[in-house]
């Protein structure tokens, strides 16, 4: 009997010991909500952001309890809590100020580098959108057709190429291509526009139970501003016949609707001897709803189309015995046109205090033409290896997803979890890759069809938090169902196939204190093969998996100096995919990687930041005999950083570096593709609505190749053909002004 009245007595006690709450809103000077606030517990380490009206709920309070309200752009604030406060309604105003390195509290949250990144972006924001990717530390992106076509990326010992390896999204719309005419996972960021990004979040391996296909090496988000703050309208002009316009317009104004519409031009003939004639055209339309109670609703609509002419990548050799200058061609016929017209819309239901409800829907209309000659007349010595990579597609899709928690009553503990399920649809129409004479001549299809792909998905994330540490499990099942049509057979030829793969992911957080996060993570994710391949191979390991370990932590020494640094090591199955500039299947067995990412920021005054990252990794294949198991183009060294001033007088500003390393461009390392260090300088100066800008890329005019590969070609002087580097020269220096203009 005494056993049942302790433990009755120690089960009141636990209830009692529940913990006071504090709850409220977060407003601004002008009153208006403020989403993602953290609302911070420094004695107990217990935390909580602002939902879309401003509103927050804290559990784990008491008397005396000093709580921080922290949000990039804003002065910190911090309160001690007096007895009347507990289990009421409290208002907190937060004051504008220049974003700085103290607004970032190193709560228990997954993925709070993210902010530390975003504080980069405020100090030294962006001229491109493709720019906006070298802001996630240790990755690379180079260009090598014209200015048209998707970015190269490197990502822990990764040659991306356009994608296969990361997903990439804006608002939730999906960027990668699946199954695409030049490449898996292609990832065109051509049509955002950069005026237009409010924030970056990111994430390296694979744990993240929300992120599907492509999140092996990592994923990035963009999110876009649901409004403007003020009309602006910008022009740019430079050399090599560089224009680029940009003008922001609100359509409306008012306390809970929102419009404005975005729009970009831009032309440039590059440093090349064959002019690019580049042109691109971006349009953005977006309508914001926010009650600022318990509803937020955007509307978007764009429209993006670019064409281009391109050198192409040049052979050493040609260059050496003089043939062509490193700005000359072999096929100045090389280049392409493309266009994506997207309509997305994403909804926010705040249920209760407990419970929220998140949706988003998309449609896309894309259209790609490329012509690329990576051999010259290796195959063709007459009509010379010219290929031409079509599609057409409508990409559509739709996720939703439950987000409640719910108070334990373990003594400052919480459970909090989200479920969603969605789809992605594509149709992909007159996929092709074919042999062309000039652009204009159709001398043969090597492969032509239709690819039908869906990707159905369900996903469930836990997240347990005691005062200091958040455990987060998760798990996630993608089904696809892979349907290619050959229109190059003479009868009916369909095949399809279907797989499915299951996900777990685990990460642990702990915050010993704002100023030290410890993290371990882990996870199982993958990349899915071009349909072509799929049903080639008859399904046979069209998915695989990749193991992934994360084991670190960030530091701050000091209010304004951040330290991070992480162990990492990357497994794949498989490294099995479709080469579309060629027409072939290379599956190159598993691969193993390991790194360390090291980075820092310091904030040195109030007007002076400065960052840098530096990445290495060691990255084999597992399959090879030593010294013949090299991943071509595999970055082992990588750095990248800078110093930034603003509000110096007038004047803003700052200079960047990008550094990478020699690496082995075969599996041999018998060819090397040279490394190289850049640097950029921006500059303005700002008096009323009125700034004058200088870009300087390439400030001390240094020769480097930007991307580079170990191709085999023979010229049409030749009769042997070699193989050693092929490459695109990365720009010279190249010097632009700027003009904006604010009302």
């Amino acid at each position: 009997m005494k056993k049942y009245f302790l433990f009755y007595i120690l089960t009141l006690l636990s209830f009692c010991m529940y913990a006071h709450e504090i709850s409220g809103i977060i407003v601004d000077q002008n009153r208006a909500p403020i989403q993602g606030v953290g609302v911070y517990n420094k004695t107990t380490g217990s935390f909580t952001y602002s939902n879309f009206s401003g509103y927050f709920k804290l559990n784990n309070v008491d008397v005396s309890n000093k709580i921080m309200f922290t949000f990039l752009g804003f002065k910190s604030k911090e309160i001690e809590i007096e007895e009347h406060q507990l289990n009421s309604r409290i208002e907190i105003t937060l004051i504008e100020d220049v974003v700085a390195l103290d607004q970032v509290v190193l709560v228990s949250k997954l993925n709070i580098l993210s902010q530390l990144v975003n504080v980069d972006v405020k100090a030294n924001p962006v001229k491109s959108s493709q720019e906006i990717l070298r802001k996630v530390p240790g990755l690379i992106i180079g260009q090598h057709a014209g200015g048209g076509k998707a970015e190269q990326i490197f990502l822990r010992g990764f040659d991306i190429d356009h994608g296969t390896d990361i997903a990439i999204n804006v608002d939730g719309l999906p960027v990668n291509m699946v199954s695409h005419a030049h490449g898996q996972g292609y990832a065109d960021m051509h049509f955002i526009i950069p005026e237009t990004i409010e924030n970056i979040d990111f994430g390296k391996g694979a744990y993240y139970a929300d992120k599907g296909n492509f999140n092996t090496a990592g994923y990035v988000h963009l999110r876009t501003k649901s409004q403007i703050e003020e009309n602006q309208i910008s022009l740019e002009a430079g050399m090599f016949g560089t224009i680029r316009a940009v003008g922001l317009l609100k359509l409306t104004e008012s306390d809970h609707h929102n419009a404005y519409i975005a729009s970009e031009l831009a032309l440039s003939d590059g440093p090349f001897i064959a002019p690019q004639n580049f042109n691109r055209i971006n349009i953005l339309g977006r309508y914001n709803f926010n009650n600022h109670k318990d509803q937020e609703f955007t509307l978007s609509l764009s429209h993006f189309q670019s064409k281009w002419d391109a050198s192409g990548q040049v052979p050493q050799r040609a260059i050496d015995q003089g043939i062509i200058g490193r700005f000359g061609a072999i096929d100045a016929t090389e280049g392409g046109n493309t266009s994506r017209t997207n309509f997305w819309v994403n909804h926010s239901k705040q249920i209760n205090k407990q419970s929220k409800l998140t949706s988003k829907a998309f449609v896309s209309k894309y259209d790609f033409e490329l012509f690329s000659n990576f051999t010259f007349f290796l195959e063709d010595p007459v009509n010379a290896d010219q290929i031409r990579q079509k599609e057409n597609r409508v990409l559509m899709g739709f996720e939703t997803k439950y987000e409640n928690f719910f108070d334990l009553k373990d003594h400052g503990s919480e459970l909090k979890y989200e479920t969603g399920i969605g789809f992605r649809y594509d149709d992909v129409n007159d996929v092709q890759l074919s042999r062309t004479k000039n652009r204009k001549e159709l001398l043969e299809r090597l492969a032509y069809g239709n690819v039908d792909e869906l990707n159905g998905y369900g996903f469930i994330n836990l997240n347990y938090i005691k005062n200091k540490w958040t455990i987060n499990p998760g798990l996630r099942i993608d089904y696809f169902k892979f349907d290619y049509e050959n229109l190059l057979s003479e009868t009916y030829d369909n095949k399809s196939e279907t797989k499915a793969f299951l996900g777990p992911k685990l990460n642990i957080i702990y915050a010993a204190s704002p100023k030290i996060q410890l993290f371990a993570k882990t996870g199982i994710g993958y990349h899915s093969n071009d349909t072509r391949v799929v049903v080639a191979n008859n399904g046979e390991e069209i998915l695989p998996a990749a193991y992934s370990f994360d084991l670190g932590g960030i530091f701050k020494l000091s209010k304004r100096f951040v330290v991070n640094a992480s162990l990492w090591n990357l497994n794949l199955d498989q490294e099995f995919v479709y080469v579309g500039d060629a027409g072939i299947v290379e599956p190159s067995g598993k691969t193993k990687r390991y790194g360390l990412d090291f980075g820092l920021r310091y904030q040195l005054t109030d007007w002076l930041y400065a960052n840098a990252d530096m990445n290495y990794t060691h990255a084999r294949s597992s399959e090879e005999p030593k010294g013949k198991d090299y991943i071509p183009l595999s970055p082992d060294l990588t750095s990248s950083g800078g110093l930034s001033f603003r509000n110096v007088g007038n004047f803003s500003g700052g200079i960047n570096y990008r550094f990478i390393k020699d690496r082995p461009a075969n599996e041999d390392n018998s060819i090397i593709a040279k490394g190289y260090f850049i640097s950029d300088l921006n500059l303005n100066y700002s008096v009323k609505n009125w700034t004058l800008g200088l870009i300087i890329e390439n400030l001390f005019d240094s020769e480097w190749n930007e991307t580079q590969f170990a191709t085999e070609s023979r010229l049409q002087n030749e009769i042997n053909s070699f193989e050693e580097i092929h490459f695109t020269p990365g720009t010279p220096f190249f010097i632009k002004g700027k003009i904006i203009v604010s009302f």
